[in-house]
């Protein structure tokens, strides 16, 4: 019979919060309630009946709590179908049938995260509770399962809207969402154990967040993830596929800068056509869009710093898809919030992932993220005649710019400004012609610009074409064999050189 009445409820928990209701809802309905330990005496002291597992089983709680419901009188009465032959082996055995369980695990992650404390960390790997999830869900046609907190106001619901009844959907999506508990949990225990070994690739992200399509119309698309925790929608039409690439890409970027002066920074397919620093996030925002004000259309902004009335009133004079800021002053909010399709993003922490990882053949591949960011003390001066302080500055702001661009990449840097920068190229002679073209075309001076490469110069013609631009200081990783031929290039024509020793690849 697919509709199935809970008679019978078994319950573990962990956090108790959310549960009193439940449990009331239970015993309005006459559902016999079989617990144990701490969630046996909170249910008493709501006034609840309770019948113990320990009276069931004959057994004791042991071994400092760990074994508490592994028994058959337990799990005969949840695994068992509701057939003539199981129950006639319940009712020789003497086990009632257990139609409901209701459990929250140990927070492992939570621990995780809190001590390294290994005795604590093992306490917390939940074996009753994940086994009663196990055994519930598998045994979905006959009884219902809620593997966590985030379940009880559905189960609240069927309750009070349906007498405690449930249909076989009801329970099939129940035990969906059980496995997808139990193999989340087991995915982190085993991360703690492999200890970043990456023996084997697991990943367990919940919260599936249904896009309106992928890259293109035709591709359905889901999001994984809270995007909660990091921001605060303020307004706008609900994030798509393409969006939250270029958010992120905006927010790995604008993370190198979250401490420094006011910075802006405008972004299309990922990569940064604006950036700039300033004393003002409006004079910041003004040099940025000056960088690229054509492809700033439909662009991803994103500032290091508040959002105020003045610096709203000029963004709001172009067409932008996101707009990211720590804050934004009141006034500029609810001037912002007229345009309805804006999308609107208070940003909480500029988080970035410790690995990245994408699909690929008939596997994965998996990587450390780049977060390694150029210093003063990395660089090394390899020419005659060394940057000064100010080029030191600009050759800094020059690196974190071409290492968040597509490879091949350049960047033209004055002033911590972005003036022209290539992306993407199959040459790195041809990415060095884009970013020169694209400042000339802005009207940009490049007399006394600073070039960064985010790899080495294999040959010294970028040198030298850098050279005639104006370009009177270079930022490169180095390693190319050739190496002295770009720094002999440079020597000659008084051109100053620092190496990193760090490549910065962006494919």
């Amino acid at each position: 019979m697919a509709v199935k009445k809970i008679n019978s409820a078994l319950i573990s928990v962990f956090h108790k919060d959310g549960l009193e209701p439940i449990i009331h809802a239970l015993n309005k309905l006459g559902v016999t309630i079989y617990s144990t330990g701490g969630t046996q005496k909170f249910i008493e002291e709501k006034g609840v009946p309770v019948k113990t597992v320990e009276g069931l089983t004959s057994y004791p709680s042991i071994l400092d709590g760990r074994v508490k419901t592994l028994h058959p009188k337990v799990f005969g009465g949840i695994l068992a179908r509701r057939e003539a032959d199981h129950l006639e082996q319940l009712n020789h055995y003497e086990i009632p049938e257990i139609d409901l369980v209701i459990v929250d695990l140990y927070p492992f992650e939570e621990t995780v995260a809190s001590t390294d404390d290994e005795n604590a960390i093992i306490e917390k790997i939940d074996i009753g509770g994940i086994s009663l999830i196990r055994a519930a869900a598998k045994n979905f046609k006959d009884v219902v399962v809620i593997p966590s907190k985030a379940e009880y106001s559905i189960l609240l619901e069927l309750l009070e809207n349906k007498e405690g009844s449930t249909s076989l959907e009801d329970r099939k999506n129940l035990a969906r969402r059980a496995f997808s508990v139990s193999s989340h949990y087991d995915t982190h225990i085993f991360n703690y154990f492999d200890g970043g070994e990456a023996t084997a690739f697991k990943s367990s992200v919940g919260e599936a967040q249904t896009l309106r399509y992928g890259e293109n119309p035709h591709q359905d698309a889901q999001f994984f993830g809270q995007l909660d925790d990091i921001f605060d929608n303020l307004g706008g039409k609900a994030v798509s596929y393409n969006n939250l690439v270029d958010i992120d890409a905006a927010v790995n970027l604008m993370a190198e800068f979250e401490t420094s002066d006011p910075t802006f920074a405008v972004l299309k397919h990922t990569n940064s056509c604006g950036l700039a620093t300033r004393s003002t996030t409006l004079e910041a925002w003004k040099a940025a869009l000056a960088g690229d004000n054509i492809s700033a259309f439909g662009g991803i902004l994103i500032s290091n710093s508040t959002i105020d009335l003045a610096t709203a009133q000029e963004i709001d004079k172009i067409f932008y898809e996101v707009l990211i800021a720590p804050d934004f002053a009141s006034d500029a909010l609810e001037f912002l919030q007229k345009k309805k399709k804006r999308i609107l993003l208070r940003i909480k922490s500029f988080h970035r992932n410790q690995n990245s990882f994408k699909s690929l053949l008939n596997g994965v591949i998996q990587q450390n993220t780049d977060l390694k960011q150029d210093m003063r003390a990395d660089l090394k001066t390899v020419t005659k005649k060394a940057p000064t302080d100010a080029q030191v500055d600009d050759l800094l702001f020059a690196s974190i710019a071409v290492k968040h661009l597509k490879s091949n990449g350049i960047a033209l840097i004055k002033n911590k400004q972005l003036i022209g920068m290539g992306c993407g190229q199959t040459s790195r002679v041809d990415a060095l012609k884009q970013a020169i073209a694209k400042a000339k075309q802005f009207g940009f001076d490049v007399e006394g610009a600073v070039m960064a490469s985010d790899a080495f110069f294999p040959f010294p013609d970028c040198v030298e074409i850098a050279d005639l631009a104006g370009v009177q200081a270079v930022i490169q990783p180095g390693g190319s064999i050739k190496d002295q031929l770009s720094i002999d290039y440079c020597d000659g024509h008084d051109m100053a050189m620092v190496m990193t020793g760090t490549r910065h690849f962006k494919h």
